[in-house]
């Protein structure tokens, strides 16, 4: 469940940016360039902010029951 959250979060930052790229201000790119790195680097380093903020809001790992 969290996985999907973190996903969901990132593209709706992305294409948030975009559009507000489009029609506001082409310096909104740097959110999505924001959001690329910080992916990367939590590909990397496992650490991702927004997943601690979700550990404090009680949402669980995974959606799978074993």
């Amino acid at each position: 469940m969290r996985e999907r959250i973190i996903r969901a979060v990132a593209g709706t930052f992305v294409l948030t940016s975009i559009v507000l790229a489009f029609f506001v201000n082409i310096h909104w790119l740097w959110l999505t360039a924001f959001v690329g790195v910080n992916l990367l680097q939590s590909s990397f380093t496992k650490f991702c902010p927004l997943e601690k903020i979700l550990d404090a809001f009680g949402v669980e790992g995974t959606s799978c029951k074993k």
